[in-house]
């Protein structure tokens, strides 16, 4: 879901890089001796998870896991999205440099919603299960809402564009809903105060 250097106008690039930088400071400053390993190892999953590409029609879809990201990393979900990013525009060439705050504060802020949603339900009683599924599903769903807003809002052009990338990404939404919900038990049986 990276959107490609030279497709949005300079307005949506300028709110998206400001947008990113303003969280990825809040990210740094919650960022301790506790939440520096994790944000290394879901920041290293981001990256790897991104190079796992499934082919759909003309296009490809790969596992975001930014609501699970959220869920783990709180607000410091936007310096690891940050770095997952830049490295994959250097190494890769997916989505760019001029892009990169755009790209980060929709896969940031929306991961950072679906997280805090997902933690919420956790702290009120609602299985691991069913708060994973909301944080991946989330997560995504939002990645592809707020994509696909940046589009619009470049021009009417990207119009199909941005309904396209919407349609695509539902079954998407399943699959991370699912992988959310496995990966939420499984830490919280392991790990049992990892969100108090």
């Amino acid at each position: 879901m990276h959107i490609a250097e030279g497709v949005l106008s300079l307005p949506v690039l300028v709110t998206g890089g400001a947008v990113a930088a303003l969280g990825t400071a809040v990210g740094l400053r919650h960022l301790d001796a506790d939440t520096i390993p994790r944000a290394g190892v879901v920041s290293a999953a981001l990256f790897a998870a991104s190079l796992i590409h499934v082919r759909l029609g003309a296009s490809s879809l790969h596992l975001v896991l930014n609501g699970v990201a959220g869920l783990l990393l709180g607000s410091a979900v936007f310096p690891a999205f940050l770095v997952s990013l830049f490295l994959q525009a250097v190494l890769f060439q997916f989505g760019g440099l001029l892009v990169l705050g755009v790209n980060t504060a929709v896969m940031a802020c929306s991961g950072f919603a679906a997280g805090m949603a997902a933690r919420f339900l956790l702290r009120r009683g609602t299985s691991a299960f069913v708060a994973g599924c909301i944080a991946g599903g989330g997560g995504l769903l939002g990645a592809a809402l707020l994509a696909a807003a940046a589009l619009a809002a470049s021009g009417e052009a990207f119009g199909a564009g941005a309904r396209l990338l919407l349609v695509a990404h539902l079954p998407l939404a399943a699959v991370e809903a699912a992988v959310g919900g496995g990966v939420c038990t499984l830490l919280l049986r392991r790990f049992p105060d990892l969100w108090q």
